[in-house]
C-alpha cells in the first residue's frame, strides 16, 4: 500500500493518495484544484486514479473533487449523512457510516464523525496485505496533530445561527464513541497543520496517533472525566477570525466547483494593453512584490497580493470573484511564476486571471503614504484600524483602535468611516499592505503605519524607558 501527503503551505492543508501497487489504482482524498500533482504521483507509482472523496464540505478551499473526476474517469465519492441541509448537490456515490470503498486488498472505510461540520467523514484505511485490522485514520478536519477542528465556522462563514453549540456536542460525541474507541497504534493523518484557520492551536507535525492524541491533546482530560461542558467551554473560547471567504467556499463546494479542465499556459501581456485596460477599469493589477517594494510605488489602484506561500489566502482577502469580475493581471519574474501563482489562486476560486507582466514601467503609479509611530499621537484620523485577528488584537494593541481582520475587512466596509483618512497596521506591514490595497481600491484615503504594530510597540518602549531614566 501506498500513502503519499502532498500538503499545500499556502492553505495549511493536505491532501493523500492511496493507492494498491499490487492493482495499480488509487484514489485521492481531499485533493486541490490544481490535479497535476496527483496525475504526476499516480503516473510516477504505475497506478491509475479511479476513486476520489473528500471527509466534508470544505470552507477554507475549493475541492478538486470533480476535476480529479473529470479529467481521469474516477469514481465520485461524497458524505451522504448530515440530514438534508448538508447534501451535496452534485453526482456522486454517497457514503454513509460503515461504507466502505476497496482497492485491491485496501479498504477504506467511511466514519461518521460529525461536529466541524454535520457531515463530516473520517477514512479508516486497512492494509490487507498486511493486516486484517485499520492501522491508519484520514481524520479530516476531525482531529488534527494536538487539536480540533473548530465547530464554529458554520455561524461564522455559513450563516448558521449558534449551531456551535451542537457542533461541539457532537464533536465530544465523535471522540467518545468513534475515536477513542480505536487502537492507540492508529496512525491519524489530517487534512490540515499548523497556520489553518480551521482551529486555534495546530501541531506542525504532519501525523500523529489515537494513542498519543488519548495522552497528551488538549481535549484528553476533559474526555476522561466525561466533562462534556468544560470540554465545550475550551473549544470554543479563543477561536480566531475565520475568513469571509469561506462562506463562498462552503456554498460552491456543496453545489460543486466549476470543472476548469486543460488550460492554456498563461501569456505575457502587451503592457501598453494593460495600461488601457486599467484606465478603462476593466482589468485588475495585482502587484505581487514585497510590502517595501509596494511602499516605494506600485501601480494606480492595484491590489498586494506578495508572491510566495500565501497567494490563496491573501487573494482570497482582496477579491471575491462573485462581485469582482475584472481579469487580474499578475507582476511576474516569468511564466514558471504566474503560473504558479495562478494555481494558488485557483484554490480559493479565483480563475480569472488574463496573463501576467514582468514590470510595471509604462503603468500608471503612485506611492502609499506611511506615517511613523511617533506621529501617530497627533494625527487626525478618522480611524485607526488593527487588521490582525482578534486573539492577536486582545494580547495588545494601539490604544483607541478598531479591529477588523485582513479576512473580514472587504466583507464588512459598514464598519468603517464614510470619510476621513483611515491609518492601518498589522504586527510587521505585510497583511497590512495587503488590506490597504484593497481598501484604497474601493476609495478610502488610507496611510499605513510604518512598520506597524510592532514598530509602534518597540517606540512606546523606548520612551517609556528614556521617560524612566529621567
Amino acid at each position: 500500500m501506498l500513502i503519499e501527503r502532498i500538503y499545500d503551505e499556502d492553505l495549511a492543508q493536505a491532501s493523500y493518495l492511496i493507492g494498491c501497487q499490487a492493482k495499480g489504482e488509487a484514489i485521492v482524498v481531499d485533493g486541490r484544484r490544481d490535479i497535476a500533482v496527483y496525475q504526476e504521483l499516480a503516473e510516477k507509482n504505475g497506478m491509475k486514479i479511479v476513486a476520489v472523496t473528500e471527509t466534508h464540505i470544505h470552507a477554507d478551499y475549493l475541492s478538486g473533487t470533480r476535476e480529479l473526476a473529470a479529467a481521469t474517469g474516477a469514481t465520485v465519492y461524497v458524505s451522504g449523512e448530515g440530514g438534508p441541509d448538508w447534501q451535496y448537490g452534485f453526482e456522486g456515490e454517497r457514503l454513509y457510516d460503515g461504507d466502505a470503498i476497496t482497492l485491491g486488498n485496501i479498504s477504506i472505510k467511511a466514519v461518521h464523525t460529525p461536529g466541524h461540520t454535520p457531515e463530516h467523514l473520517s477514512f479508516l484505511v486497512t492494509d490487507g496485505a498486511f493486516s486484517d485490522q485499520p492501522g491508519y485514520l484520514l481524520s479530516g478536519d476531525f482531529v488534527f496533530s494536538g487539536d480540533l477542528g473548530r465547530p464554529d465556522l458554520l455561524d461564522e462563514a455559513a450563516g448558521g445561527v449558534d449551531t456551535r453549540f451542537v457542533g461541539a456536542k457532537q464533536l465530544f460525541a465523535s471522540l467518545r464513541d468513534k475515536f477513542l474507541t480505536l487502537p492507540d497504534y492508529v496512525q491519524v493523518h489530517p487534512a490540515h497543520g499548523a497556520g489553518s484557520a480551521c482551529g486555534k492551536a495546530l501541531g506542525a507535525i504532519p501525523s500523529s496517533t489515537v494513542g498519543y492524541e488519548r495522552l497528551y491533546a488538549w481535549w484528553g482530560p476533559y474526555l476522561a472525566a466525561n466533562d462534556e461542558q468544560g470540554f465545550i467551554d475550551e473549544l470554543l473560547d479563543g477561536q480566531p477570525d475565520a475568513h469571509a471567504y469561506f462562506g463562498r467556499m462552503k456554498r460552491e463546494n456543496r453545489e460543486g466547483p466549476a470543472v476548469m479542465g486543460g488550460r492554456a499556459p498563461l501569456a505575457e501581456l502587451d503592457t501598453e494593453t494593460v495600461a488601457a485596460g486599467l484606465a478603462q477599469d476593466t482589468l485588475t493589477f495585482i502587484d505581487t512584490r514585497s510590502n517595501a517594494q509596494v511602499h516605494e510605488g506600485t501601480v494606480t489602484r492595484s491590489l498586494n497580493v506578495p508572491a510566495g506561500k500565501s497567494v490563496a489566502s491573501y487573494g482570497a482577502w482582496v477579491v471575491n470573484p462573485e462581485t469582482d469580475k475584472n481579469p487580474l493581471v499578475l507582476l511576474a519574474k516569468d511564466q514558471e511564476q504566474a503560473q504558479d501563482m495562478r494555481d494558488h489562486l485557483v484554490r480559493v476560486g479565483i480563475d480569472n486571471v488574463a496573463g501576467y507582466l514582468t514590470s510595471i514601467d509604462g503603468l500608471p503609479t503612485f506611492t502609499p503614504k506611511l506615517i511613523q509611530p511617533a506621529e501617530l499621537e497627533g494625527f487626525d484620523a478618522a480611524m485607526v484600524l488593527d487588521v490582525r485577528n482578534k486573539t492577536e488584537y486582545q494580547a495588545g494593541h494601539v490604544p483607541g483602535s478598531y479591529q477588523l481582520s485582513g479576512g473580514r475587512l472587504m466583507w464588512h466596509l459598514d464598519e468603517l468611516p464614510a470619510g476621513g483618512t483611515i491609518v492601518s497596521y498589522c504586527q510587521s506591514g505585510v497583511r497590512n499592505s495587503v488590506a490597504a490595497s484593497a481598501l484604497r481600491r474601493a476609495g478610502y484615503d488610507v496611510v499605513e503605519l510604518d512598520g506597524s504594530y510592532a514598530a509602534w510597540n518597540s517606540w512606546q518602549q523606548t520612551r517609556q524607558n528614556a521617560a524612566a531614566a529621567k
